[in-house]
């Protein structure tokens, strides 16, 4: 099958198209063939050597985790989840073979049926944003009408999912982007609307109950100064981890709480997000597709930080 492999981690360069062995799946998975494949920080990370670059056993590996596509092999004849099905989901990379790909296996428990309104490419969007967003707002976030939400990188993937499902629990939703990203924002639930790149956050808002970290100190010790604006008892939600390692110390000295979140992949949870999708309640933006050969320019414009929503490959 057609691939885009990495032989070592390193810059985008080391994203190569090559044909590998066909993917074989185990007990409780599905072969899915694949449509379209997300493109996320999680991806780049590991393939510059850090992120979940430990666990990969051997080169060359097959990066991605987000995905739509058709089912194959079920994983059993009777399976709800047979051939021709349009499924969408996370797969657990590098633990198993990536999105990256033309086929991949993946746990029956880890994906849905698609969106039915949209198109194979946006679906592959959604699944690890959202799960992330939804874990900050929903599950772990708990958040409750009238709190007061301040959601950092705010126009990107989790963040667009983070302000649509905030807009629905009822909360006040301050969001930091730039100035171009505002009135879109707007239109998707923000209430404000910081411009990070004027704007100290932190001298515009305060009296926060929950802040979603999609930053953390990598830029101006973004997450150190959000500790200032919670309320008492608030939480702060830091989803990249990687550049504060110190961050539940840190708020614990501030009397906050503090929690890192990963996206959780389950047919629930994705079937809820997709009613959510087909009822118009929640929209996917997709900043660009790229070709799959074309996963290294993905990447170079992923890690230059102002895309819109998700970058998306098609397979």
């Amino acid at each position: 099958m057609r691939a885009m492999v990495i032989d070592a981690t390193g810059g985008p360069e080391v994203l190569v198209e090559r044909s590998i062995p066909m993917v074989e799946p185990a007990i409780g998975e599905a072969i899915v063939r694949v449509a379209a494949a997300g493109v996320n920080p999680t991806d780049a990370k590991t393939r510059a050597g850090r992120g979940t670059s430990r666990l990969i056993r051997e080169f060359p590996a097959v990066l991605g985790v987000d995905f739509c596509g058709t089912i194959v092999q079920p994983a059993f004849d009777a399976h709800p989840f047979q051939p021709g099905d349009s499924v969408y989901g996370m797969v657990q990379v590098p633990r198993l073979s990536g999105s990256y790909a033309e086929y991949l296996t993946v746990p029956v428990i880890a994906i849905a049926r698609a969106p039915r309104t949209l198109p194979a490419a946006h679906s592959a969007a959604v699944p690890c944003a959202a799960l992330t967003a939804w874990g900050c707002i929903n599950s772990v976030g708990a958040v409750a009408a009238g709190q007061r939400v301040l959601i950092h990188a705010a126009a990107g993937g989790v963040g667009h999912f983070a302000v649509q499902f905030a807009r629905m629990a009822g909360a006040h939703i301050v969001a930091t982007a730039s100035e171009r990203n505002s009135a879109w924002l707007k239109e998707l639930g923000a209430d404000e609307v910081i411009d990070y790149r004027t704007t100290r956050f932190e001298e515009e808002t305060g009296d926060i109950d929950v802040v979603v970290d999609l930053i953390g100190n990598v830029h101006d010790d973004t997450g150190t100064r959000s500790l200032t604006v919670l309320r008492p008892g608030g939480l702060l939600l830091s989803v990249p981890t990687g550049s504060w390692p110190n961050y539940r110390a840190d708020a614990a000295a501030a009397g906050v709480r503090a929690s890192d979140i990963r996206a959780l992949s389950d047919t629930a949870t994705l079937t809820a997000i997709a009613e959510l999708i087909d009822d118009g309640e929640l929209r996917v933006h997709v900043d660009r597709e790229f070709p799959l050969a074309e996963a290294a320019e993905a990447h170079r414009l992923l890690e230059e930080g102002h895309t819109r929503g998700k970058l998306v490959l098609t397979v």
